[in-house]
């Protein structure tokens, strides 16, 4: 059978051509674009007992990510395991934000895959930072990743619950922390509740424990000017923008993603000053 042929069927079985390439890829260990190129090559029997094997771990639920051991983000490629949350496009909008300021220090609260840290260090040669996460097995994915794509000498990486082990003050703090209440657990799709960290997707409460944490004490870890940026669901805002306030944060804005939905936190101090000003 040709690869081109394994592919056509893959896509039925799977209801995605995307997918059937991206896994067709993993097995030959070759970048999806250059499929189209070796397409009417045969196929092999191993490498076909090898792609029969991974299109079945994906009907059985597994996500495309965790059998070919990445996923893109930003234009990169991030290594992924069932120890990190998968990076996914809504965050790209906490990534867009950052950017769109000055920045020279940073830290990123519950790191997990590195992505976002990562992500903004590799886009902002001169800043450097700190990563933190609870999660020892966490952390070792993040510094795969911030090895690989060229920003470990800029990037620290340190165990800590939220701010417990951070010393120092950041110009931009940025997090993507687990915000889906316990009682929508059983609503997610089977391959992300069943295969994603519950510690990085649930507080097991009412998905709010990490804002009250966050922004609690965040005010104590920004210099002048610092802002920070976290992500959070559907339906949240009301909520957090009331956590904010109360805990003495003088502006409180979000940002939409994509697909239209407030999407990002962006919280300033009363010491904040626009720097045009």
């Amino acid at each position: 059978m040709t690869i081109a042929a394994a592919m056509r069927d893959a896509a039925i079985r799977l209801g995605d051509m995307r997918e059937a390439r991206l896994l067709m890829a993993s097995v030959l260990r070759c970048d999806p674009g250059r499929l189209t190129m070796v397409a009417q090559d045969d196929l092999g029997s191993d490498a076909a007992a090898e792609y029969q094997t991974a299109i079945q771990r994906r009907l059985n639920g597994e996500p495309v990510s965790h059998i070919i051991g990445y996923r893109q983000f930003w234009g990169r490629r991030f290594r992924v395991t069932p120890d990190v949350l998968d990076p996914r496009p809504e965050t790209e909008t906490l990534i867009a934000a950052a950017l769109g300021r000055p920045f020279a220090r940073l830290l990123d609260l519950g790191t997990g895959s590195g992505c976002i840290a990562v992500t903004i260090l590799a886009e902002v040669p001169k800043a450097t930072g700190l990563a933190v996460d609870v999660s020892e097995a966490a952390l070792r994915v993040a510094q795969e990743n911030a090895t690989e794509l060229g920003v470990a000498d800029r990037l620290d990486l340190q165990q800590s619950d939220w701010f417990s082990n951070v010393t120092g003050t950041f110009d931009l703090i940025v997090s993507n922390p687990p915000y889906i209440p316990q009682s929508d657990m059983a609503e997610l799709m089977p391959e992300v509740r069943e295969y994603e960290p519950h510690m990085a997707l649930t507080d097991g409460h009412d998905g709010l424990d990490a804002y009250r944490h966050i922004l609690g004490q965040a005010a104590d870890y920004l210099a002048p000017n610092g802002v920070l940026l976290a992500e959070f669901g559907a339906g949240q805002e009301a909520d957090i923008e009331q956590i904010a306030h109360q805990a003495g944060w003088e502006s409180v804005s979000f940002l939409t993603d994509l697909d239209g939905r407030l999407r990002v936190l962006v919280a300033k101090t009363a010491q904040w000053r626009p720097f045009c000003a």
